[in-house]
This record gives structure tokens, C-alpha cells and sequence, in this order.
């Protein structure tokens, strides 16, 4: 979609060009030029890519005059020349100008050695046609189906519910059996962390797919819950990699000779996966929150009552507060936002 979306869009642009004002009809192939440098999957990002674009390109025409204007007073054109590339490749060090950092030479070196002795009348169109290319770009981006990824994101919040779920499901597993092994766990964290920044990047996009898109008018209910569930889930993850990496490397909390506290730790466990599985869709969580929220307060007292030495807390402590947060944040208070 975004491919026939911009070869429609360059088509228009460049049969239009030579009626754009202040414009020579000679440079109308800077009108598709200006459409592909602002298409971007979503209207926003068009936006934001054309603008700076375009502020790049003002900058290029400033430096590609200031080497003009050296070599008018003597200086060398291939001193010239060194000087905009040089000016222009350090201005694009500014993160700030986003995808214009990249115009701020080409400009400058296009003026300088293109513009001549009419650079005035080639940069007023080099900039005006880019200009124009890159509102017809937006515009074909605002009306030929502007994409909404609202949905996609769901599925990817959806996904990263799912997989967390069956994290907390496999620590209950090997607490219970008490076959803990610490590469896996190593592994499965690092997976977690590598889905929760997919869904990160996911959700972002999915947000600015809604800003300045006329689809996106009657779906803010769906995207406000998608942010809710995300905030949840992603501290959810972050809980859940915290408390798998204390039972990878906190022998005291899955120490042979407690097979009360691996019960009720692979009991908590296991209803903390429960009430992630379940989700914000489900018609009542309160049943699950609670049952959640009494096995994890089960651990923690028995964890409490083991506990010998209150100077030293037990790393079992942090794992039940740890899974107190995540029922917090999963439950239904946290669902009705």
C-alpha cells in the first residue's frame, strides 16, 4: 500500500509541478523527490519527515550560497566546495533534524555547483518544487487509506500476555519439581525483554498512526486501553524477568528441605499466570485477582515465618512483593484503568 501510495503521489507531483508559483517548470523532477523523502507509513511521520526535510534543504541553500559567495571574493572552488560538504556534514550531526540532517549537504552542494550564475532562481525552485512534492506526499498519505495499526498493536500486546503467562507458568513448574535451571531461565528472561521492546516499538508506531488520521477519530476508546494494558504489562514483564532472575541465582529461595515454601511458591506462580492469562477482556478478573493475591500472600507469610535473621531479608521477600505488584497491576482495578 505504501509503494502504490507513493508512486501515485510522485506521478501526481511531477505532472503538477510546472503550475507551482515561483517555480521553474526545468526542476520539476525535485517534486517526486520531495514525495519520496516524506512518505512514511504513517501521516504523522510524513509530517514530521517532510518538515525537516525541508529544513534541511534551507540550510543546504544557505551554506550553498555562503560557498558562492567565497569564491566570489577569490577562494578556490575546490576550497569552496570542502567548506559546504564539511559545514553540511557536521550540521547533520544534529540529532534534532532528524531526517533533514542528510538534505543539509546535498543542498549545499547542489546550489554551489548547479546553481551557477542563477542560483538564486535554482534554489527558489529547488526548494519550492521539494516543497510542493512533499505536501502532495502528506496529502496521498491523509487520503488514500492512511494506515491505523491499532490492531496490530492488540495482537502484539496480546502475544506478550500470552508469553508471559507461560513464563510464570514454567517457574512454577520448575520450582515445584525443583529442576531450576539457571541457563534457561537466563534465556527465557532475555526473550521476555526482546518481545516487551518489539511491542514497545509496536505501540509506538500504533500512536502515531492515530495522530492527523481521519480513520483514527472513532478508535481513541481502542487506543486509550491498548496504553493501559501496555503500561501494565510492561512493568508486568519487567516484574516477572526480576523475580526469574532471584530464582536463577538466590539458591535460599528454592533451598532443598522447604517443600511448604516451594508449594506455595509454585502456588503463587501459577496463579499470577492465571490472572495475566485471563486480561483486561475477561468478564470478571476479581475471582483471579483474589485467588492471586491470597496464594502470594500464603508465600510470604510462610516465607516470613522461615525467615531467621530480619537484619538479612530473604531473597524469597522480594520474589513475593514482586508478585504482589504483578496482581496489582493485573487485576481489575488496573483493568478499568
Amino acid at each position: 500500500m505504501l509503494a502504490a501510495k507513493t508512486a501515485v503521489a510522485a506521478a501526481v507531483a511531477w505532472y503538477l509541478a510546472p503550475a507551482v508559483p515561483f517555480a521553474d517548470a526545468e526542476y520539476s523532477y525535485y517534486a517526486p523527490m520531495g514525495v519520496l523523502v516524506s512518505m512514511y507509513p504513517t501521516v504523522a511521520d510524513s509530517a514530521r519527515a517532510g518538515a525537516q526535510a525541508l529544513g534541511g534543504l534551507a540550510l543546504g541553500i544557505v551554506l550553498g550560497f555562503g560557498g558562492l559567495a567565497a569564491v566570489s571574493v577569490g577562494a578556490p572552488a575546490i576550497a569552496a566546495i570542502a567548506l559546504v560538504i564539511g559545514a553540511g556534514v557536521a550540521l547533520g550531526g544534529i540529532r534534532g533534524l532528524g531526517a533533514g540532517r542528510d538534505w543539509i549537504a546535498i543542498a549545499g552542494l547542489f546550489v554551489l555547483l548547479l546553481g551557477g550564475g542563477s542560483a538564486d532562481e535554482f534554489s527558489t525552485s529547488y526548494l519550492v518544487t521539494m516543497a510542493f512534492g512533499v505536501l502532495v506526499g502528506i496529502a496521498a498519505n491523509f487520503l488514500l487509506l492512511p494506515p491505523l495499526y491499532l490492531r496490530e498493536a492488540g495482537a502484539q500486546l496480546a502475544d506478550l500476555r500470552e508469553r508471559l503467562a507461560l513464563s510464570l507458568e514454567r517457574l512454577a513448574g520448575d520450582i515445584e519439581t525443583g529442576e531450576v535451571d539457571p541457563a534457561r531461565l537466563d534465556r527465557e528472561s532475555d526473550e521476555l525483554a526482546s518481545l516487551a521492546a518489539s511491542v514497545a516499538e509496536g505501540m509506538g508506531e500504533a500512536g502515531r498512526s492515530v495522530r492527523g488520521n481521519p480513520r483514527g477519530r472513532g478508535r481513541v476508546a481502542e487506543q486509550e486501553q491498548n496504553d493501559l494494558a501496555w503500561s501494565a504489562l510492561e512493568r508486568a514483564t519487567l516484574l516477572t524477568r526480576e523475580v526469574t532472575e532471584v530464582l536463577a541465582r538466590r539458591p535460599q529461595v528454592t533451598a532443598d528441605g522447604l517443600p511448604r515454601l516451594h508449594r506455595q511458591l509454585g502456588e503463587a506462580l501459577r496463579a499470577c499466570a492465571d490472572l495475566v492469562a485471563a486480561g483486561p477482556s475477561a468478564q470478571d478478573l476479581s475471582p483471579s485477582a483474589e485467588g492471586a493475591s491470597a496464594a502470594v500472600t500464603r508465600y510470604a507469610r510462610s516465607v516470613a515465618a522461615e525467615t531467621d535473621d530480619a537484619a538479612q531479608p530473604d531473597p524469597a521477600f522480594a520474589v513475593a512483593g514482586h508478585l504482589s505488584r504483578i496482581v496489582q497491576l493485573c487485576g481489575p482495578a488496573a483493568a478499568r484503568g
